[in-house]
Formats: C-alpha cells, structure tokens, sequence
C-alpha cells in the first residue's frame, strides 16, 4: 500500500489514524477495535465490511 495513502487514511468511526496489517491485508483501527480489509490494493473502508479485533490484536 503507498505509504502516502496510509498517512491520509483515517477510521470511518471516530477519524483516528488506522494501522496497516501487511500480513493480514487489513487496516486496524485500534481505538473502536476494527479491521477494515484490503481488497486488491484498495481498502475497504466500510463499517459493514470490518471484523472486529480480537483481544490480542487490540493488544498488539
């Protein structure tokens, strides 16, 4: 993911930064506890296409 975008991208929710997971495909948003996927190079940033964190990833 171009790191330009990732300096813009914010959470849909509450408009904090988001954190890439390159292994994951997925941005997290960490303060509402969401994983928003990467779906061919674009992120999906929808409420209704994220999973929620699990604890140890919140904790990460």
């Amino acid at each position: 993911m171009d790191p330009k975008l990732l300096d813009i991208l914010a959470c849909p929710l509450c408009k904090s930064a988001v954190q890439l997971n390159a292994e994951k495909t997925e941005l997290w948003c960490k303060a509402d506890g969401l994983a928003f996927p990467i779906r061919d190079d674009i992120p999906v940033m929808l409420e209704t296409e994220a999973r929620t964190l699990s604890n140890d990833e919140r904790l990460d």
